[in-house]
């Protein structure tokens, strides 16, 4: 069965300020996710934790290589924002759901259906194919 995003969901992640660890957010500046993570922090009022291979600080936060390596004061951890293709996607909803998250986004283009099955029979919340810069004004955010 397809995922269809809940409008209801949408809106209570955007709405409610919360921890957001950002998955393949780098200092590079020419990726959607740069951007969309400042919108998340500036905009929503989100805290937000960059999460990337070389665990590279990011807009002054503290990034980390993976979710696994959060430390305890930075959880919990209310959505997991994924900015990776499709095909990594599942170990990064499994990391997740491992970390204790509470939600899960998949960004614009990705999109795994198992993974996101995997999440919901886990009691995380799921959005996919969707990107918050893009939800949160049609919600006047």
């Amino acid at each position: 069965m397809s995922h269809v995003n809940d409008p209801a969901v949408v809106e209570r992640l955007l709405r409610t300020r919360g921890r957001w660890a950002i998955v393949g957010l780098s200092t590079n500046q020419w990726r959607a996710a740069y951007d969309t993570s400042l919108f998340i922090r500036d905009r929503l009022g989100m805290d937000i934790i960059p999460v990337n291979l070389p665990g590279d600080d990011v807009h002054g936060e503290a990034g980390y290589r993976s979710l696994g390596e959060i430390p305890a004061e930075k959880r919990p951890i209310d959505v997991v924002d994924c900015f990776v293709n499709s095909g990594r996607v599942g170990d990064v909803v499994d990391q997740a759901i491992a970390a204790g998250a509470g939600a899960v986004w998949l960004q614009l283009g990705v999109i795994d259906e198992a993974a996101a099955e995997r999440a919901k029979a886990a009691g995380l919340d799921v959005v996919m194919n969707a990107c918050p810069a893009r939800e949160a004004p049609l919600l006047g955010l």
